[in-house]
């Protein structure tokens, strides 16, 4: 059985930064993708950064050029880097784990969450 645990979420102010992990446990995890996804309050869960099996990052649009993923295959674990920050992202974000070449844009693709870790932005 798969396990997530997120960890890193906070509050800053716009323009700031945090760094999200995701740590993995399980058998198989090698062969899935895994991808960061966020739900504000009343919204439905999207998309932000995957990297999948074979270890190609894939980025939705309000991602790139803000957030890095990262994902380490020895320890299971995989890192969002958040920079640039604004009020918009404010949501609770999670980590979860997808098909072999998963994309961050196919939310329904990708299951096996974790509790999520809050992320709020003031502006």
């Amino acid at each position: 059985q798969v396990h997530l645990v997120e960890s890193g979420g906070g509050s800053v102010q716009a323009g700031g930064s945090l760094r999200l992990s995701c740590a993995a446990s399980g058998p198989l995890i090698n062969t899935y993708s895994m991808g960061w996804f966020r739900q504000a309050p009343g919204k439905e869960r999207e998309g932000v950064a995957a990297v999948d099996a074979d270890g190609n990052p894939n980025y939705v649009d309000s991602a790139k050029g803000r957030f890095t993923v990262s994902r380490d295959n020895a320890n299971n674990v995989l890192c969002l880097q958040m920079d640039s920050l604004k009020p918009e992202d404010t949501a609770t974000y999670y980590c979860g784990l997808g098909p072999f070449y998963g994309d961050a844009g196919a939310v329904t693709d990708f299951d096996s969450w974790g509790q999520g870790t809050q992320v709020t932005v003031s502006s």
